[in-house]
This record gives C-alpha cells, sequence and structure tokens, in this order.
C-alpha cells in the first residue's frame, strides 16, 4: 500500500468531506442523483471499490440494497463497519482495485470506483482497475468512475493558492500545465482528453460525463453564504449544466458514466 496514503487517510476526515460544507454536498447530491436513475429495483447488485468510509455503499446498504464495498485503508473500512447495525445486506473487505479477482465475472449491476483513480499514476495502473471494474459488471451495467480534474487543481492551488515558485521549483508541471504527480503527492489530476484514452482500450461505452461539483468549488466562499433558498437555486443551476461539455474541464472532480458491452457470442463464427 502507498504510504503517504494511509497516513494521509488515517489523519484526514475523509468521513464528513461530503457532508462538512456545500460544496461537498454537491459532489455527493451530484452523484447520487446519477446513481438514482440506475437504482431500479432492490435486487440489483452494487459494488464500491474504494468505498472510503462507506458515505455511499453504506447508505445504498440501509435503503435495502444488496452492496459489496472494497476498502483499501484498514482506518477507512473501520469506520464503514462501525457505521453497520447487522441488518444491512452489505459485504465490506479490505481490497485493493487493482485485483478484484474474490469476484467472478458479470457479477454486478452497478459498479462505482469514485475513489481509485485518484491515487493512481501510472496508465497501465489505471486500466488495471478500470478493467477490473468492468470485468466484474454484467453485461449492460454500468460503471461510475470518478476523476481529478487538471485544470481545476492549477487555477485554484497552483495559482489561487500562491504555490506557482513552489511548483515551478520542484517540476510538477508540463510545458502544457498538466499536473505530475506520484505517490507522494496523493492525487493524480487528468483531462479529458486522458480520460478518453483510458476508455478506448475498455470493452465499455461512455453513456455521459458529468461536472461533479461544477463551479462549486470556485464559488465555495459565497455557497456558505447562501440562505437555503438561493442555494437551492445554485443546485438547481448546477444539475442544469453538469452535463455541460463546458464544465468538464474546470470542475474539481468528473464522473464518467460507462456501460459495459453487451457480447452476443453467436455473433462470433469459426472461419
Amino acid at each position: 500500500m502507498n504510504e503517504f496514503l494511509e497516513k494521509y487517510y488515517t489523519e484526514y476526515d475523509e468521513e464528513n468531506r461530503l457532508v462538512r460544507n456545500r460544496v461537498g454536498q454537491v459532489e455527493y447530491l451530484t452523484t447520487r442523483k446519477y446513481i438514482d436513475e440506475y437504482l431500479t429495483d432492490k435486487d440489483i447488485k452494487i459494488l464500491e471499490v474504494g468505498a472510503g468510509t462507506g458515505r455511499y455503499s453504506v447508505t445504498l446498504a440501509k435503503e435495502g440494497y444488496n452492496v459489496a464495498a472494497v476498502e483499501l485503508v484498514e482506518h477507512n473500512l473501520d469506520i464503514l463497519k462501525s457505521k453497520l447495525d447487522g441488518s444491512e445486506n452489505i459485504f465490506a473487505v479490505q481490497g485493493n482495485a487493482l485485483d478484484l479477482s474474490m469476484f467472478d465475472d458479470n457479477t454486478f449491476d452497478l459498479t462505482l470506483v469514485l475513489g481509485p483513480m485518484y491515487h493512481l499514476y501510472k496508465k497501465d495502473d489505471k486500466l488495471t482497475a478500470l478493467k477490473e471494474a468492468v470485468r466484474v459488471t454484467k453485461q449492460g451495467g454500468h460503471i461510475f468512475v470518478a476523476y481529478c480534474m487538471n485544470e481545476a487543481t492549477v487555477i485554484q492551488y497552483v495559482f489561487c493558492c500562491n504555490k506557482l515558485k513552489e511548483i515551478m521549483d520542484l517540476h510538477m508541471l508540463t510545458d502544457d500545465w498538466q499536473c505530475i504527480s506520484e505517490p507522494k503527492d496523493l492525487f493524480e489530476m487528468v483531462r479529458i482528453e486522458d480520460i478518453n484514452d483510458l476508455n478506448a482500450e475498455l470493452s465499455a461505452d461512455r453513456v455521459k460525463i458529468i461536472a461533479s461539483d461544477g463551479a462549486s468549488r470556485y464559488m465555495r466562499d459565497y455557497l456558505e453564504e447562501f440562505d437555503d433558498e438561493t442555494f437551492e437555486k445554485w443546485l438547481d443551476y448546477h444539475f442544469a449544466t453538469c452535463e455541460r461539455l463546458d464544465f468538464i474541464g474546470a470542475t474539481n472532480h468528473s464522473l464518467d458514466i460507462l456501460k459495459k458491452v453487451i457480447i452476443n457470442d453467436t455473433d462470433y463464427s469459426v472461419c
């Protein structure tokens, strides 16, 4: 395990990341909005890879869904399990997104990969995680993949936080302003073309890609000052625009929704 990652999540309040402020709430509400579109009946099987402290997987299990939750960091998994009372239909286990061999092919209707891609730095590792997620998903099932986006980091961290000299001295930017990360940096930033390049090697097609928090992090100080009515209007605006490609490059988090290709074995013939 990445020692930097384990230390980070042991000290960081991941449990409250999506609820402690309105930016986190926007990301959570947006992700749930799109997950909910695929919760067609209570019999569907859901896998969350990189389940963290269970903000999604535990909630879904308590809503009556059949859930498997895989989490790399023991500290996060302990918190996840502490929220269960035994009535939930959930299997929670420590594991790695790069190896889901504990699950058979074509097992899950919906596979959530909402954290692992933040912490994978090599293309081969990213593809391994994505192919594993696709493998365990049923034909015609859906895979949700979250990414951290490059431009939001350059604008908000490099420039707004006055980190330009530090980042340049550490050679953490390419000439075309692509962030360069390694495990000690904790997070990997991508551009839409990077995601498209990965998808080109998968047996899955994009349904849509979402700007999970859109412009919300740029607006974070204002969001906290909004009254409830104004915040609701912001959510209306965000939901109306989060599928626009205008926002994908500049959002902090994107959500790529894929559908596993249906293969009809009868289409193949031996020459």
